[in-house]
C-alpha cells in the first residue's frame, strides 16, 4: 500500500513490511477532542513528522544536544525508531509545511518483541532490567513508553494530553498489555537542585523490593538526598514536571537510582507502572477496562 505524500515524497505503509512486519494494516482512531485525533503512525512521512516535533520540543525548546546528522534533518531518532509504534495527536485544522495535518504530541511505544529486533529495550542503557524481568509471570505482557512530548503551543489547550493518554490507554488494551515502564525525565542534570523531586519519590512511590529497576551502577546517582520526615509530600509531588506526576498520581513506582543524561540535559527516574495499579479515576477516565 502506497501512495504520494509530501511534495510528491512516496508514502510506505510501515506496517505492511521490513521491520514492522505483523502490524495492523491501518488503525482507527483511537480518539478525538474536536479538531484533534489520537492514533499510530501509518507511513513514513507520518513517523518523520513525530521525529520533527520531538526535535522541536527536545533540541530547539530544551537543551539537548544534537548529532550532526539530526541537526542537518532537524528530526531526533535512533534505532528504536525503526522497530517501535509511534503514537500521534494530529490536529486535523492545521498543517505543517509540507501540507500534512500537524502532529502536536507523540508517545513511542515499544513491545517486547519489538525490542528484540533492536538487541534490547532503550531503557536497558540505563537501567538493569533483569530482576524486574525474572521476577514477572512469565504470561505477563510489557510495553516500554518513551519520547513523550506535546508541542508547546497545545500543553495548555484543553484535552491533549488526555487525548495522547486514551490513545495510550486503547493500545494497552488492544495488545492485552500488563506492565508499563520507561524512562521520566526531571529537567537539569544539578541533582541538588532536584534534591526535592529526587528524594519525594525515593521515599514515597518506590517500586516492590523484589522486583526492584536499579540504575547501572557506572550511572547511578542516589536519589535519597532529604530524609523521609523532612518532606512534605504534597510539596514533593508539586515538585514534578506535569508527566512525571501525573504517572505517580495514576499509581506508577519508582527504581532505584536516577541517571544523568547529559545529551538530552535530564536526570532520569524508572517508572514502573503496572496496569492492575492504576488508580481507578484514572481507569475510568482513559477508558481502560483491564
Amino acid at each position: 500500500m502506497g501512495g504520494r505524500g509530501a511534495k510528491g515524497k512516496t508514502v510506505v505503509n510501515i506496517y505492511e513490511a521490513g521491520p514492522f512486519e505483523g502490524r495492523l494494516l491501518q488503525w482507527p482512531i483511537l480518539a478525538t477532542a474536536g479538531a484533534l485525533e489520537v492514533r499510530l503512525a501509518e507511513t513514513e512521512v507520518e513517523v518523520e513528522q513525530a521525529q520533527r516535533l520531538r526535535y522541536q520540543v527536545f533540541y530547539e525548546e530544551m537543551s539537548a544536544i544534537p548529532t550532526q546528522e539530526m541537526r542537518d534533518a532537524r528530526r531526533d531518532f535512533d534505532k528504536y525508531d525503526l522497530v517501535c509504534d509511534h503514537l500521534l495527536v494530529v490536529d486535523r485544522d492545521a498543517h505543517d509545511e509540507d501540507g500534512q495535518p500537524l502532529v502536536v504530541g507523540t508517545y513511542r511505544l515499544t513491545r517486547e518483541k519489538d525490542a528484540a529486533r533492536a538487541g534490547g529495550f532503550y531503557t536497558s542503557s540505563e537501567y538493569d532490567l533483569s530482576r524486574m524481568l525474572a521476577g514477572l509471570d512469565p504470561e505477563t505482557k510489557y510495553l516500554e513508553l518513551g519520547r513523550s512530548c506535546i508541542l508547546k503551543s497545545y500543553r495548555a489547550r484543553p484535552g491533549t494530553m488526555q487525548l495522547l493518554w486514551k490513545g495510550l490507554m486503547a493500545y494497552v488494551a488492544r495488545f492485552d498489555i500488563d506492565l508499563m515502564f520507561g524512562c521520566a525525565s526531571l529537567s537539569g542534570t544539578d541533582v541538588e537542585q532536584l534534591a526535592l523531586p529526587l528524594s519525594y519519590l525515593h521515599h514515597f512511590h518506590p517500586m516492590p523490593a523484589d522486583l526492584r529497576v536499579r540504575a547501572r551502577p557506572e550511572l547511578s546517582v542516589e536519589m535519597n538526598r532529604v530524609p523521609a520526615g523532612a518532606i512534605d509530600a504534597r510539596e514533593g509531588l508539586r515538585s514534578l514536571p506535569p508527566l512525571l506526576k501525573g504517572y505517580v498520581r495514576a499509581g506508577c513506582c519508582i527504581g532505584e537510582g536516577a541517571v544523568i543524561d547529559r545529551q538530552f540535559g535530564t536526570t532520569d527516574v524508572f517508572i514502573y507502572f503496572p496496569l492492575s495499579g492504576i488508580d481507578a479515576r484514572y481507569k475510568s477516565r482513559f477508558g481502560l477496562v483491564k
